[in-house]
């Protein structure tokens, strides 16, 4: 992806965030290793672990603003993905006759208090619907070449431009719809929903790549790869596969590997925000 150089958004901030909200924070494309296996071993919803301090006896790292770790390439390459996940989705929203109000994109550094509760590092990125943030510590990148084998810029982009599907969602008022059906259904059945989301987040994250080489320019060779291995490296099936053993269906959050690449790259194809219903999909392959 050609980045260097390019506008960076200014809608980004680092440190500690005031915390103490009610709220459920989306777990992103990607879910921390850790996290993930605490869910594999103990049944536990993975995106429960946003919403606790970490318990291996370390308080959150509480910082100032804009203290976070240096000004690397990592964040610079993820203010420049912001920025065209604000262009492309302003056209679409206006295309649509809304408004798009941008996202901001929290750095943090080991741990961070969120509208949504306490985070820490191994939870993996994630977004906030409570104050409307994606949260990342851009040190999982190296995890995602290290620990899942998804290396490559474009699978860097494919996780932010996730995150900001999940923003796109709560502004067309998914997020809202998803808090209320938590607490009305069962375990099983919330999961079966939670699937639908991730993927429609796959398939917005799909449609921001098209915009990216339609309307950007600026994919180069083996970018549309990377976001799909990636999508492949951390289905549910997968990934349940690797840690625990075997598949359990009923326990998927996230989707298929298939199911992931799939949406990505029908979003990514069609570049049509309208193919993009998975609630409403009778088969989501």
């Amino acid at each position: 992806m050609q980045w260097f150089g390019r506008r960076e958004s200014s809608n980004t901030e680092e440190g500690s965030s005031s915390g103490g909200g009610r709220g459920f924070a989306f777990g992103g494309g990607i879910i921390g290793i850790i996290a993930m296996a605490i869910y594999f071993f103990t049944g536990i919803d993975p995106s429960q672990v946003l919403n606790q301090v970490q318990g291996n006896g370390q308080q959150t790292e509480q910082v100032n603003a804009g203290t976070a770790g240096p000004d690397n390439d990592q964040k610079k390459f993820a203010r420049v993905v912001l920025a065209d996940t604000e262009d492309i989705w302003g056209k679409l929203f206006s295309d649509m006759g809304r408004s798009y109000q941008p996202t901001v994109m929290h750095f943090f550094t080991d741990g961070v208090s969120t509208a949504c509760g306490e985070a820490s590092s191994q939870s993996g990125p994630f977004y906030c619907p409570g104050d409307q943030k994606v949260y990342i510590d851009v040190s999982f990148f190296d995890e995602l070449t290290n620990k899942f084998g998804a290396g490559g810029d474009f699978a860097q982009a494919y996780v932010i431009a996730h995150e900001v599907g999940h923003h796109v969602q709560d502004l067309l008022g998914l997020s809202a719809k998803m808090d209320q059906a938590r607490q009305q259904l069962s375990e099983a059945e919330y999961n079966k929903l939670s699937v639908k989301l991730e993927l429609q987040a796959d398939f917005y994250a799909g449609v921001w790549a098209h915009y990216e080489k339609s309307m950007k320019n600026v994919l180069e060779e083996g970018d549309i790869e990377e976001a799909l291995n990636a999508a492949h490296q951390i289905g549910d099936d997968r990934l349940q596969q690797q840690y625990q053993g075997r598949v359990t269906p009923d326990s998927f959050t996230h989707g298929t590997s298939a199911q992931r690449m799939y949406w990505f790259k029908k979003g990514f194809e069609t570049g049509d925000v309208s193919q993009g219903n998975t609630f409403k999909a009778s088969d989501l392959e």
